[in-house]
């Protein structure tokens, strides 16, 4: 075998971990080979935050990841904090802009946030190689690619999930993992929109493009954050953020406009300005079509009733109707569009400080392959960051 077909590090995947890891490793004197299956590197990350990259949140913590083992991301979280990955940001003269707490994005584009992990993987010497599809995986490492045959002392898999397949997603990290005895869990797609069925289904529809203040609740977590309704059902960060803590068969909890008591408005309306009819009262308050759809539901007798003739009674229990409308998913949009992958490698099988894999010398798994998934706000970027710092400063 030739020598440049010879490497320290094969990284397999040219994402977000993949990328920060080889470059990691390369500034190490390591000579690292990134084999990526699609025909560009990045394409998650180009993609991301509306193609500005919600690249990190300053106010990461383990308790914004998901994962049969809480405590597994404590360390590589503890060891590359955001503010190491912004300090690279600003050593590439990025601008950023913060957002909703803690919430970093680029000013510009995501594009800044992949010609800075190119840059540094070049500056390191990285080779990147793509449309390498994997034809086969032996210990030791040899890799057999679209792009012929390697071999390496380390192999990093950075492959990611199954969410967004369009972009190149593909179980084939589960796959070589379960080839070396490691269990993987099931898997669903998180931070995913959900879809309705019959008369929800086309209210939503007629409602596509509406957006409210809103707590959504499952029967495990809430989120106060806005509701997006759209052609199929819910989205919005509300929707995204229980989608993960979702399960099929459970019912949603809404509230709209949490942060407003609208029994005590309808009520107190009644007495300011009695002649007014509830439909006019919360259509000050929120969208005037989410409205004109809440009185079918809920208050469509007394549609043109003036408040004054309603009872203090009516109106709080018409306002109590809108912060407890219960609304049962069919399903979520699926891995199509979902975010992140729930689930996947199980963290028992996986050193938390290397990301090595017990038992398999030179083996590694970073990023969203494994049993570790944020929420939204930047979360998941951080974990592909620190999850690659660590590998990338053993492999």
């Amino acid at each position: 075998m030739s020598r440049e077909h010879a490497f320290d590090i094969i990284v397999l995947g040219g994402g977000a971990a993949g990328l920060h890891c080889a470059a990691v490793a390369g500034q190490r004197g390591r000579r690292v080979l990134v084999l990526e299956g699609s025909n560009k590197p990045g394409k998650k990350i180009l993609m991301s935050g509306g193609g500005r990259c919600n690249f990190t949140n300053l106010n990461c913590e383990p308790r914004h990841f998901l994962s049969e083992n809480p405590h597994f991301c404590k360390s590589a979280l503890s060891r590359y904090t955001p503010y190491d990955f912004l300090a690279m940001v600003e050593r590439h003269d990025i601008p950023w802009v913060e957002k909703a707490a803690g919430q970093l994005f680029c000013e510009r584009s995501s594009k800044d946030i992949l010609a800075m992990l190119l840059a540094e993987c070049e500056s390191a010497g990285v080779t990147l190689l793509t449309e390498a599809g994997i034809e086969r995986v032996d210990e030791g490492w040899t890799i057999q690619s679209a792009h012929g045959r390697f071999t390496s002392d380390a192999l990093v898999v950075a492959t990611g999930g199954l969410s967004i397949p369009k972009m190149g997603a593909s179980g084939f990290g589960y796959d070589l993992a379960r080839k070396f005895d490691l269990e993987v869990l099931p898997t669903r797609a998180g931070l995913v929109p959900f879809t309705f069925t019959g008369e929800l289904h086309d209210m939503m529809a007629r409602l596509s493009g509406v957006s409210v203040a809103a707590t959504l609740a499952s029967p495990e977590r809430s989120f106060t954050e806005d509701l997006l309704f759209t052609h199929r059902g819910l989205s919005g960060p509300a929707a995204l953020q229980v989608s993960s803590f979702w399960h099929p068969g459970d019912t949603l909890m809404a509230t709209l406009l949490p942060q407003t008591d609208l029994s005590d408005s309808l009520v107190a309306a009644r007495s300011s300005n009695p002649k007014t009819t509830v439909r006019s009262v919360l259509s000050k308050l929120m969208p005037r079509a989410l409205v004109l759809e809440l009185q079918r539901l809920f208050f469509d007798d007394v549609a043109e009733t003036a408040i004054a003739e309603l009872s203090n009674d009516r109106l709080s229990r018409i306002g109590e109707s809108l912060s407890e409308w219960p609304l049962k998913p069919a399903a979520t949009e699926g891995y199509r569009t979902a975010e992140v992958t729930l689930g996947g490698i199980n963290t028992d099988f996986i050193s938390s400080s290397t990301m090595a894999a017990k038992g398999h010398e030179g083996l590694f798994f970073i990023g969203e392959v494994l049993d570790v998934t944020g929420q939204l706000g930047g979360f998941n970027f951080q974990w592909a960051w620190a999850s690659a710092q660590a590998a990338g400063e053993v492999a």
